[in-house]
């Protein structure tokens, strides 16, 4: 990720083929996710350390979370891919 106030990129996560949207507003950095082009998660408040999909019948598997790299704020854009990082938890992780 790179420190702009909106982005998107496609990756494949365990095998999904997902697109994540990440931007910024006033009141917080917020995160959409397209499964197999099929919208999952829309306008998701991305906070430090809390999953953001959250629940296995919307179709992905697994889950996406920021992370605080320097302490536990909750993530803006300028810090993207430095301090904050999106991580992928697999189902395993999650169980």
């Amino acid at each position: 990720m790179q420190p702009l106030p909106s982005q998107f990129f496609g990756v494949t996560l365990d095998g999904q083929s997902c697109v994540i949207s990440v931007y910024q507003k006033s009141t917080g950095l917020f995160l959409d996710l397209a499964v197999a082009n099929a919208p999952c998660v829309s306008a998701a408040l991305c906070r430090d350390r809390v999953r953001i999909v959250r629940e296995a019948y919307l179709g992905f598997l697994g889950d996406l979370a920021f992370i605080d790299t320097q302490g536990t704020q909750d993530p803006e854009y300028t810090g993207l891919g430095s301090r904050w990082v999106l991580a992928y938890l697999s189902p395993d992780e999650i169980a």
